[in-house]
C-alpha cells in the first residue's frame, strides 16, 4: 500500500466494477463480436454499419437527450432501433432491437470472477457493508457478486455518471454514515477518486485492467491510498 493522504477510520465501502474488479476491456470486445455475429446472421444491413456509423447514431441521440450518456443500456437500445429501422417493419422492431440488445448483454456478463476477488468480498462483507456504484451496466447476478453487496446503484438517466455526484450521493444516502466514513474504492482517478472525494468520501485507487503507473494516469487529485491488491482493504478494515 501507498498512502497520499491520512485515512481515517472506515465503516462502509463502495465500489466501482468495471476494471476494478475484472478486465471490462475484452468482455465488451467479446459481447461486440457476439452482438455483430447475430446481426449478420439477422439483419445484414446493420451488420454492415461501421464504426463511425454507430458512433454517429450514438452522438445523434444523445445530442437530441444528452441524458442518454448516463445510460448505456437505453443507448445500445436506442442505437439498435435506429440501426434496424432502415430494414424492418415498425410492428417487427422493438422485438428485433430486444432481441439484439439481450444477445449482447447475456454476453456482457458472461465472465467468472476471479476467485481470489470472491474471497476478499466476501471478507469484507462480514466486517462493513458493500455498496456497488459503476457507470457500467454490468448484471452482478449473473457474474455472481450480488450476495456481497447492500446495493447496485448503476448510472441512468436519473443518475449521471461519475464522476458527477449523483451516484456517490445515493450511496451515502442508503449508509448509515457519514460521507468521510466511507472508503471507495475504484480504477480511474477522475470517476472514482476525483469524484468520490468531491462527495467528501475517502479513496482508494486500485486497477484489475493495468499496470498502476500513477506518473502515466490523467488525475487530478490523488486518492488517499494505493492498493497493491484488493486483499489489502482487509487491512484497513
Amino acid at each position: 500500500m501507498k498512502f497520499y493522504r491520512p485515512l481515517k477510520p472506515v465503516r462502509a465501502l463502495t465500489f466501482d466494477l468495471d476494471d476494478t474488479l475484472y478486465d471490462n476491456g475484452p468482455i465488451i470486445r467479446a459481447a461486440e463480436a457476439a452482438l455483430n455475429s447475430h446481426l449478420k446472421k439477422h439483419h445484414p444491413t446493420a451488420a454492415n454499419l461501421a464504426p463511425s456509423d454507430w458512433k454517429k447514431i450514438q452522438a445523434d441521440l444523445i445530442s437530441a437527450n444528452p441524458a442518454l450518456a448516463s445510460d448505456m443500456g437505453q443507448l445500445r437500445m436506442q442505437s439498435l432501433l435506429t440501426a434496424l429501422s432502415d430494414e424492418l417493419a415498425e410492428h417487427a422492431l422493438e422485438d428485433a432491437a430486444k432481441a439484439c440488445f439481450d444477445h449482447f448483454y447475456d454476453k456482457r456478463s458472461d465472465f467468472e470472477i476471479e476467485q481470489q476477488i470472491h474471497s476478499c468480498l466476501a471478507k469484507l462483507s462480514q466486517k462493513v457493508p458493500l455498496i456497488a456504484i459503476t457507470n457500467g451496466n454490468v448484471n452482478p447476478e449473473k457474474i455472481g457478486i450480488a450476495g456481497y453487496f447492500k446495493h447496485f446503484f448503476h448510472a441512468n438517466t436519473d443518475l449521471p455518471m461519475k464522476p458527477a455526484p449523483a451516484l456517490f450521493k445515493a450511496a451515502i444516502d442508503e449508509l448509515d454514515c457519514q460521507p468521510e466514513q466511507i472508503l471507495h474504492v475504484g480504477d480511474n482517478l477522475i470517476k472514482d477518486v476525483q469524484g468520490a472525494i468531491n462527495a467528501g468520501m475517502q479513496t482508494a485507487w486500485y486497477a484489475h485492467d493495468r499496470g498502476m503507473i500513477m506518473r502515466k494516469e490523467k488525475a487530478t487529485l490523488l486518492p488517499h491510498v494505493e492498493l497493491q491488491s484488493l486483499d489489502d482493504l482487509l487491512l484497513l478494515i
